[in-house]
């Protein structure tokens, strides 16, 4: 049997204080980063894999199901207003499509042939790093999707949760976060997707860094949607270029983005 699906350390759930459990979920979670810290070394391989066919003009594709499914979409989501990607560069699938973000889609991620059929909606190729994310590490979708794009020569990468697991052993550089039990038997929502949260977040902003969308320590491509970001980007502007607030926001407004900014007066 798979460890995340192995009985939880504890028992009698109902029967504890809400102390008590509150107290005995954050114990557990605490075991999730020492999981992802074993897996650096297989993230190093999959980050500058993915790197290398991003400068080539690929893209990165998520695939999954359930939990697993929505946090691919939700890192995807997350990549354009925060390093100014095209909001096509990182493209989250989720088996059941969009419907299955809020609500499950009965046996979606049963079919092994949809993953491909939904790459293909996007015209996925060769220059593309297609990545499976399965907590149980045995999802028909992922594990379908992942063969059928090794196939083609296309690069594949996968997050998973359990040792030795068939979606691992499809992807050229599989992730494997092994996370144990959870609190309530199953439930992967849990420590499997603190798990797999924490590996997207590596991934990304490894990937996002190493491609030269960050300067110092700062996102100086962030898209300005909202009154905080203009802030935090007028902030930026101020210590680079050791300047008033009023002239920062006039070279925000001005040019649009930070790094646009500070390239301009920089240049002057």
């Amino acid at each position: 049997m798979s460890t995340t699906e192995t009985s939880s350390h504890y028992d009698h759930l109902e029967q504890m204080s809400v102390q008590e459990l509150l107290t005995n979920i954050n114990k557990e979670d605490k075991t999730v980063p020492l999981a992802v810290e074993k897996a650096i070394p297989q993230l190093e391989k999959l980050v500058e894999a993915t790197v290398a066919k991003m400068k080539e003009g690929g893209r990165l594709f998520y695939i999954g199901a359930g939990t697993s499914g929505r946090l691919g979409v939700v890192d995807a989501s997350e990549c354009p207003p925060t390093y100014g990607v095209p909001f096509d560069m990182v493209i989250g699938i989720m088996a059941g499509g969009d419907t299955a973000i809020r609500k499950a889609v009965e046996f979606a991620e049963d079919d092994d042939q949809q993953a491909i059929i939904d790459l293909d909606a996007f015209g996925v190729n060769e220059k593309d790093v297609v990545v499976g994310i399965a907590a149980s590490g045995r999802t028909p979708y992922v594990i379908g999707g992942l063969q059928a794009c090794n196939e083609r020569g296309i690069t594949t990468g996968c997050i998973v949760c359990n040792a030795n697991s068939k979606v691992a052993a499809v992807a050229k550089f599989p992730v494997e976060v092994v996370t144990g039990p959870e609190f309530v038997t199953g439930s992967t929502r849990m420590k499997a997707g603190t798990g797999q949260k924490l590996a997207l977040n590596m991934l990304t902003t490894s990937t996002m860094i190493r491609l030269g969308r960050v300067k110092g320590n700062k996102m100086v491509d962030m898209q300005l949607t909202n009154h905080k970001l203009v802030d935090r980007g007028t902030r930026m502007i101020m210590e680079e270029l050791n300047i008033s607030e009023e002239k920062a926001k006039e070279l925000l407004d001005l040019h649009g983005s930070v790094r646009a900014a500070i390239t301009a007066q920089n240049e002057h």
